[in-house]
């Protein structure tokens, strides 16, 4: 396969063909934010947290779905990404009911870590205060819509690792929302195996273990890279 050299913040960097800026940044160890990536499963680029400036673009493009090309100039750290960055929290928490005093990821939230490596600590736009529903169905989990983000990270783990689809995305626009079967209770989706990967995979508290209160949901990265290879290792336990 062929190499790609191009030119991320200044640093010469080689890639294989076909990988995305994303990818060679992370090998060349330069860091892009993301929220909606999981590495081991499809790209969306659904948050576009991870937009980048390309020279010679008037676009700016999100860097986990856009593959690198010979000379191609990157900038991932200008001033105009970061206030697109802020923006686009500041927004993700406007949309949604975030309230991480009483959240059981608090402390350990993607999307409040990345607010804090953006800077924001207050939205411009005025809070839409959506009705969602909480679905505490399942005998062993349950789902906050008030804190999904639709990033869809629990729809691909559970369609493209563990095969059940239990999740999908339902409606358009600003009423979509994450269903469980063909829009049940999640206690009554009968594919659900109760095997927590959506659990893991969620940046925030929307998806969590019944029984944990507020900064108990923990995350585990090992999981993650665990979650990425055991199904080609042959590693599931039941």
């Amino acid at each position: 396969m062929s190499v790609k050299t191009l030119t991320i913040n200044n640093t010469p960097v080689a890639a294989e063909e076909g990988k995305t800026i994303l990818e060679a940044a992370k090998e060349a160890s330069i860091h892009i934010p993301t929220l909606c990536y999981l590495e081991g499963v499809s790209c969306t680029a659904a948050c576009r947290v991870c937009l980048v400036e390309i020279e010679g673009s008037n676009k700016l493009q999100p860097a986990c779905v856009t593959q690198v090309a010979e000379g191609m100039v990157v900038r991932t750290d200008t001033p105009k990404l970061q206030e697109y960055r802020r923006m686009d929290l500041e927004l993700l928490f406007a949309e949604g009911n975030h309230v991480c005093a009483v959240c059981v990821a608090n402390g350990n939230c993607e999307l409040q870590d990345l607010a804090i490596e953006v800077g924001m600590d207050h939205t411009r736009f005025p809070y839409r205060f959506p009705d969602r529903q909480i679905d505490v169905s399942h005998s062993q989990f349950g789902i906050d819509h008030n804190r999904c983000i639709l990033c869809t990270r629990c729809v691909r783990v559970c369609d493209e690792i563990e095969g059940a689809h239990v999740w999908d995305v339902a409606s358009r626009g600003t009423d979509c929302y994450i269903v469980s079967g063909l829009n049940q209770p999640w206690g009554e989706v009968s594919a659900c195996t109760s095997c927590g990967k959506c659990v893991d995979a969620c940046p925030t508290g929307a998806i969590f273990r019944k029984g944990t209160t507020t900064e108990e949901k923990t995350g585990d990265r090992a999981k993650l890279d665990f979650l990425v290879t055991a199904r080609e290792k042959h590693q599931w336990t039941r």
